[in-house]
């Protein structure tokens, strides 16, 4: 497993050892050994799994303190651009965006912690995305970010008509009018 670091301090690409023969593949999809070695502390408690056609995007979302969610995000049949945005106040890379493809075939997963937005869109024609919590969800902490905040200016790779988005993702307020509490630790 490789744990390649990002532009944004303390998110990092997973890069699992995939064995493939004609019979097909065999990869670890997580360790916990394996990240606590690297002195990446994670306790994951909770899994999610979505299905969404071309064009659908999800975020960019996040739950607040005491609430706030690391995610270990991966897709297991199709692809996205998986992105995530740095809201920790004071941070030397506050409201910068970092933003990836992962998919099915290249098998790479985004570990992101507490203090991030994440979003996806999908870049195929259907995709599975799957993605560990270290916290329950609680919906009176949870927040978002409109996907086309000019202040972000993110490239989400598909025409603007082709996205498609929830009702709530369309009320998504911009990061100046977000109202999240995370604070930067250089810890």
């Amino acid at each position: 497993m490789n744990i390649i670091p990002t532009p944004l301090k303390d998110v990092y690409i997973i890069e699992p050892a995939v064995f493939a023969d004609n019979r097909g593949f065999f990869y670890e999809s997580f360790n916990a050994k394996k990240l606590e070695q690297a002195g990446l502390h994670y306790h994951f408690i909770q899994d999610n799994h979505s299905k969404s056609s071309y064009g659908v995007l999800r975020g960019l979302h996040y739950q607040n303190d005491p609430f706030a969610q690391a995610k270990l995000v991966r897709v297991v049949q199709g692809s996205v651009l998986d992105v995530v945005v740095d809201i920790r106040k004071e941070s030397p890379t506050f409201l910068q965006h970092f933003s990836m493809e992962l998919s099915a075939e290249n098998k790479r997963q985004l570990l992101i912690p507490r203090g991030f937005a994440h979003g996806f869109v999908v870049l195929s024609e259907t995709c599975e995305f799957l993605y560990k919590c270290d916290n329950y969800y609680d919906k009176a902490s949870e927040g978002g970010i409109a996907y086309n905040d000019p202040a972000l200016n993110i490239d989400w790779q598909i025409p603007q008509e082709d996205i498609i988005l929830s009702d709530k993702d369309r009320q998504n307020p911009t990061a100046e009018n977000a109202n999240f509490n995370f604070i930067y630790s250089a810890s």
